[in-house]
């Protein structure tokens, strides 16, 4: 059960994308071949509850902001630890604490991110599809920042599951 959320299409403004941010962006062309297309009656039914406002385009993806243009993010420190620009990343909002047994990542990596581009990464790591993903791809997992569509502020459903996203940024 996909939990639906808020979002704030006014982000990220003049100042764009910063670390820790939870963003809602298109991945068409990057994330989406990564999809599962379904039924072509249940991607016609996703486009058209996406054209009645119902529901986001089957592309949309919603992801944790590590890295921005001219970061260097890489994985792990000896502790398993997330490092960006040489120093250590807290992610509280991770289920388990990052160990050397238990890293933030088990796929190790090492980038610069390029101007105008974003590291992004799932906060459920173990079944995330992210950045991590597409190292080997064109544009090495990095996101454009003009991809953005906004940022998640508000689970709404399921009912139970409602909150305020919180940042957690580092």
């Amino acid at each position: 059960d996909a939990e639906r959320i808020v979002v704030d299409k006014r982000y990220p403004g003049e100042g764009g994308a910063a670390a820790g941010d939870i963003v809602v962006f298109d991945g068409t062309g990057s994330f989406a071949p990564y999809e599962e297309q379904g039924s072509t009656l249940s991607q016609v039914a996703r486009q058209v509850g996406h054209w009645f406002g119902i529901g986001a385009p089957p592309q949309t993806y919603v992801k944790r902001v590590i890295g921005v243009g001219g970061d260097k993010v890489s994985c792990c420190d000896a502790e398993g630890r997330l490092v960006v620009n040489d120093s250590p990343v807290a992610e509280p909002y991770l289920s388990g604490s990052a160990t050397a047994s238990s890293p933030a990542s088990r796929t190790p990596f090492e980038v610069e991110v390029p101007p105008g581009r974003m590291w992004v990464m799932g906060d459920n790591r173990e079944e995330s599809v992210d950045s991590r993903a597409l190292l080997g791809a064109p544009g090495g997992g990095m996101i454009s920042q003009d991809r953005i569509v906004g940022e998640a502020t508000t689970v709404f459903w399921p009912w139970d599951h409602r909150r305020t996203v919180e940042e957690n940024a580092r």
